[in-house]
């Protein structure tokens, strides 16, 4: 499968056209961003860790009942994905208070939440992905009553799945951003990438952060962390 077209090239990766009009080749970049892209710099070795552990749990979804668009991992940082147009929606699963969380509503870092919570943002970088609710989604056209469901119920599973999974690696899923895409045919599937930098990683037994937060908060040895999950999740 070869790259024919480059169709989109976000913050962190390029999404090319193949000769399947149905198939497309993603490819991770390690350039890195936060912050609405006001903080910008590079993570050595990030694209290729980003791509191998995304395409592992995703294959760990799949096999847990959740679609996603993963195909085929082509190369270290190529991947072949499900053609999808992407719902407009970043949908935040937390489990522990941490990050804009802590900050809007005024609580420390690190409260374990009784059951997890879901928030919306609307995706637009010219709007800085402002919070919405799901009537708003509705109004916006983002999304119909049902698809919101669906991906509410697909959220909440992927939680349940990957909180498992990590907690066997000794390791805390604090929470994470997802974004679901349709499928030629109309099906949603859960789709961009599940990786440090989506989501907030901390060690069960030392809470230190293995995830995007070093980079955010110039914390140091961003790449060590994100070396330290891949070993964790891909057993190496």
């Amino acid at each position: 499968m070869e790259k024919k077209q480059l169709l989109y090239e976000g913050k962190a990766k390029k999404v090319w056209s193949t000769e399947d009009e149905n198939l497309c080749i993603v490819d991770y970049k390690d350039d890195a961003t936060a912050f609405n892209g006001l903080k910008k710099g590079t993570i050595a070795g990030k694209g290729a860790i980003n791509n191998r552990v995304s395409n592992f749990m995703m294959q760990v979804l799949e096999q847990e009942g959740v679609p996603t668009h993963f195909v085929e991992e082509l190369s270290e940082r190529e991947t072949l994905v499900k053609k999808v147009s992407i719902v407009p929606l970043e949908v935040i699963i937390r489990n522990i208070s941490a990050g804009s969380f802590a900050k809007n509503y005024g609580v420390e870092e690190g409260i374990v939440f009784e059951e997890p919570t879901i928030e919306f943002s609307y995706k637009n970088d010219d709007l800085g992905d402002p919070l919405i609710n799901a009537y708003h989604a509705r109004a916006l056209k983002l999304a119909t009553k049902e698809e919101i469901e669906t991906i509410k119920a697909m959220a909440f599973k992927t939680n349940e799945v990957m909180k498992a999974f990590f907690k066997k690696l000794n390791i805390d899923l604090v929470d994470f951003k997802l974004e679901f895409g349709k499928t030629a045919d109309g099906s949603l599937v859960l789709a961009d990438e599940i990786s440090p930098d989506t989501c907030r990683f901390w060690d069960s037994t030392t809470h230190e952060k293995l995830d995007k937060d070093r980079f955010r908060r110039d914390m140091g040895n961003v790449e060590g962390a994100y070396q330290e999950m891949m070993k964790r999740i891909l057993g190496e």
